[in-house]
């Protein structure tokens, strides 16, 4: 395997904050790693430096190709970046705003060809869109909407796709079928992914590697089984949990304090 995403002494600062700090992480074509941490940590400014939407101090390779010196354009054929609020024009259709995902690939006064539409069509199918094709995103639910943003971004044919807390406002059944379709995606093609999300246990479920983040700068880095303890969980979120184990799985559970029983003595 090679790295698809290479990073070396990243560093980002928003107005006088440093949110990033000397981060360096490597990540191999194909793999999932999920950004971890407490609010704050700087794993959204990752993703964003990562798909060169913000400045940033270090260096960032994708495929080999440093994103200092890349194009809006070059970085968009590489990278997919779903957003936490991505912007979803309400009187859009679904197929209108799918085909957008073509835009790195078609040339400035051009309009799209063939294979564009196959994309755009392909994505649609593949996420179980085609009975919503003609439909306005406006009348698009929750979880019929986060397919939506998702088959954009296959449709974009990018090698690497980042996850911005893709489960968000999705009910239990919407996100196991979010995660596991990026799943099937990542093995089907070797998409590499690499996601932020706030839910351990999804995150120890699907990812491959996790980075946990606190104050800009990783703090551990590994398999959920050595990263998700709850003494690092105590330490870096300040919750009380239980990390259970069970068939090769591990599962985060907030442990309630008991109340002081008040006719104690």
């Amino acid at each position: 395997m090679s790295a698809s995403v290479e990073v070396r002494d990243l560093s980002v600062t928003l107005g006088r904050a440093r949110v990033v700090r000397d981060v360096s992480a490597a990540v191999e074509r194909g793999e999932w790693v999920t950004l971890i941490g407490p609010n704050g940590a700087g794993k959204t400014t990752i993703l964003r430096a990562l798909a060169g939407l913000v400045a940033f101090a270090g260096s960032i390779l994708i495929e080999g190709r440093a994103v200092l010196t890349s194009t809006r354009r070059q970085i968009a054929r590489e990278i997919a970046l779903v957003p936490q609020s991505p912007q979803t024009p309400a009187e859009l259709t679904v197929a209108e705003y799918v085909l957008l995902g073509r835009t790195p690939h078609i040339g400035y006064l051009a309009t799209e060809g063939r294979h564009d539409r196959l994309a755009a069509d392909h994505a649609i199918a593949r996420l179980g869109l085609r009975p919503f094709a003609e439909r306005s995103l406006g009348s698009l639910s929750g979880g019929e909407l986060q397919r939506v943003v998702l088959a954009r971004a296959l449709a974009q044919e990018a090698p690497i796709m980042l996850l911005d807390e893709p489960t968000t406002a999705l009910d239990l059944g919407r996100q196991q079928q979010v995660l596991e379709l990026v799943d099937s995606l990542r093995r089907d093609v070797e998409l590499t992914v690499i996601s932020a999300m706030h839910d351990l246990s999804l995150a120890a479920q699907y990812a491959d590697r996790l980075l946990l983040l606190d104050r800009g700068t990783i703090v551990a880095d590994g398999a959920a089984r050595d990263v998700l303890s709850e003494e690092s969980l105590a330490a870096y979120y300040g919750a009380s949990v239980r990390v259970i184990h069970e068939n090769g799985s591990v599962f985060v559970l907030p442990r309630r304090e008991k109340p002081r029983d008040p006719d104690a003595s």
